[in-house]
């Protein structure tokens, strides 16, 4: 295929991709929540709002500073000691692994001392 015929239908195929997305998670959020009703199950007890920061908040930040602080490191190890660009992506993935581990350890120790509270 030729390579500008690709530039346009990549963007038109992928918005049109995350409308249908979109539509389908409606869908079945309303077949679920009909469901819910038909058995007696009160919907609105999920979708009530928690209080505070969303985990996945923090999961997607520290992965964030995980990836970028790889690209700093990959940066300057290109520099150094003239690797390849196979250092940039183990990077991103070494330290967005460890930005994902920070905050599960983060949201664990939270969900412990919620609980020990609750007790």
């Amino acid at each position: 295929m030729i390579v500008p015929v690709l530039g346009i239908m990549v963007p038109i195929v992928s918005v049109i991709g995350a409308f249908i997305m979109v539509v389908y998670l409606r869908k079945y959020e309303n077949a679920e929540r009909m469901a819910m009703i038909e058995r007696g199950v009160d919907p609105t007890l999920f979708t009530q709002k928690k209080q505070g920061v969303s985990p996945g908040t923090l999961r997607a930040a520290l992965l964030f500073i995980g990836a970028g602080i790889g690209l700093l490191i990959a940066y300057f190890l290109d520099r150094q000691y003239d690797m390849a660009e196979v250092g940039y992506f183990s990077m991103i993935f070494i330290f967005g692994g460890l930005g994902l581990g920070a905050a599960y350890l983060v949201e664990d120790r939270k969900f412990r001392a919620q609980h020990n509270n609750n007790q």
